[in-house]
């Protein structure tokens, strides 16, 4: 805007015209800016970031499908369901913890919750990580994930720390074995259990794998493509000081970005 001088002008979009630093949105006053966070989340005392999930520590273990009928591509679009959800997560040693397992006709751990202590080094890994194929074990995985993931020897936390352990399993179709048992055990060993479907997947055996209210802790999506808005039915909080709210804006976020790229 031009001064009163008729020569000198002066700033009224400070946003456009400086290196703000804000991590979600600048917004203009006269003369100065501020930054604004999501609906959910509260400006941190740096003026700029906005919290996430750092008031709450948990240990989480995502279980994800690798089966044949998956695909490649469907696969490339579970990886970056995966790092949506890292993305909202405050890793590190003495904060939230995060495993990944992949299985098929067999299980494999990606990397233990003790492995990476960054987001940073988890989407990397992420995004390294290479499609099994083959079958459908998800009883077998649990089993897995019970008597390998959360173990101390793995990273998990011990039970007297009180952190919360929180399974995730992500599925596109019938398991080719039983999952009623250590989808029992995983409850009963205190593991709060997500189940996520898509395509194919049997809604009687995500109820079974979804801890209570189930309603609450299973979703289904019939496409590959609009999954991240599964998020929106968890009503459980991965991050015990703040609502899942958070959670799916960042994914509704990426599902956009997922379009785009598409």
């Amino acid at each position: 805007m031009l001064q009163h001088d008729g020569k000198s002008c002066r700033a009224i979009d400070l946003c456009n015209g400086v290196d703000h630093g804000c991590e979600f949105k600048c917004v203009s006053s006269e003369d100065s800016f501020h930054c604004v966070c999501p609906e959910g989340q509260q400006l941190q005392a740096d003026g700029k970031t906005c919290s996430k999930c750092g008031a709450g520590h948990v240990d989480l273990v995502m279980v994800i499908d690798g089966s044949k009928s998956v695909r490649p591509q469907n696969f490339e679009l579970v990886k970056q369901f995966v790092n949506g959800i890292v993305d909202l997560l405050e890793v590190s040693p003495d904060g939230t913890r995060v495993g990944l397992v992949q299985y098929s006709s067999r299980v494999r751990t990606e990397f233990p919750l003790n492995k990476y202590h960054s987001a940073e080094e988890i989407k990397a890994a992420v995004m390294k990580m290479e499609y099994m194929e083959k079958g459908t074990m998800t009883g077998l995985a649990l089993k897995h994930m019970v008597e390998h993931s959360f173990s101390e020897l793995e990273g998990a936390r011990p039970l007297s720390h009180n952190v919360p352990r929180i399974g995730l399993v992500f599925t596109d179709g019938r398991s080719q074995d039983d999952i009623s048992e250590w989808a029992q055990r995983a409850k009963e060993s205190g593991i709060v259990m997500f189940a996520v479907g898509v395509g194919k997947a049997v809604e009687e055996e995500l109820r079974a794998i979804a801890s209570e209210p189930v309603e609450q802790h299973f979703s289904y999506s019939a496409d590959f493509t609009t999954m991240t808005h599964l998020v929106e039915n968890f009503k459980l909080n991965i991050c015990p000081a703040h609502p899942l709210a958070q959670m799916t804006v960042r994914l509704e976020a990426l599902e956009k970005q997922i379009a785009l790229k598409k």
